[in-house]
């Protein structure tokens, strides 16, 4: 399969993609391209009639570090550019869900904020036992919006969520395993084979029951979540111009721009 953008590749293994977020250098911290490929590959993924399941990873030594803090700072004085992100999540936790093929995460390094959704946007999440999980939207001053309200709560126990997305600390792949967060975790340098022999095994699966029981527990999510991604998503829409953010991404681009690094969130 051809590449669109080089911020997200896709490549065949076999009956298998592979789609990989591509900014290594930034720890494929989510520009506005790459935020608009994640909105398009997954209906791309869907009318592949030669795929039945996908492994979803990150370039490098990070899955990914969240948004890229320049793509960040634009939102404060764009509207247009806020009330397209926000459109763009939407579609992105949306098509996630609905999504036909089984989708595993390979966790290769840390998931923050958008990446941390990305990861448990997927049906089964493989973590490197370096790896870990973050989403601190609140401590950059934004509302979960891009998927910690929609997810978490179905994943893990509610105490559980409100401890992690309102401090915004780390969640090691073990811990993650424990909470209900990722499925297991493998030494890094058998994460892909791993994920792609589980991925082959998926795919070796009668494919309409597969697809039919997927279809069944999409419901389910979107029957449970809807109300609060809409609730989230205006939110942080909101907190997309508020002082708080404002102040604490300015800092954060700051000291970015004296190293290479990215944010946690997008």
């Amino acid at each position: 399969m051809s590449d669109v953008s080089p911020a997200l590749t896709v490549a065949a293994d076999g009956d298998i993609r592979v789609v990989t977020l591509n900014r290594p250098d930034r720890l494929n911290g989510v520009s506005e391209e790459l935020h608009r490929r994640l909105s398009e590959v997954w209906r791309e993924l869907a009318d592949d009639p030669k795929a039945r399941a996908v492994v979803l990873t990150g370039a490098g030594r990070a899955f990914s570090a969240g948004g890229d803090f320049d793509h960040l700072v634009r939102h404060h004085q764009d509207p247009e550019l806020r009330e397209r992100s926000i459109r763009l999540d939407r579609v992105i936790q949306t098509e996630m869900i609905r999504f036909p093929l089984p989708v595993i995460a390979a966790v290769n390094g840390p998931a923050v904020g958008l990446g941390c959704s990305l990861a448990l946007g997927c049906d089964l999440v493989l973590m490197a036992e370096d790896a870990y999980l973050a989403d601190p939207h609140v401590s950059v001053g934004l509302v979960a919006g891009d998927g910690g309200v929609t997810l978490w709560p179905l994943l893990t126990s509610l105490l559980r969520v409100k401890e992690y997305l309102f401090t915004g600390d780390r969640i090691p792949a073990a811990t993650a395993v424990g909470l209900g967060l990722a499925n297991r975790t493998v030494p890094p340098g058998e994460l892909m084979a791993e994920a792609l022999a589980l991925a082959h095994r998926l795919a070796a699966q009668p494919a309409e029951a597969l697809r039919a029981t997927k279809a069944a527990l999409a419901m389910v999510v979107e029957q449970v979540s809807r109300g609060g991604m809409e609730a989230a998503l205006l939110a942080e829409r909101s907190t997309m111009t508020s002082p708080d953010h404002i102040r604490v991404v300015g800092e954060l681009a700051a000291r970015t721009h004296r190293r290479p690094a990215a944010s946690g969130k997008d």
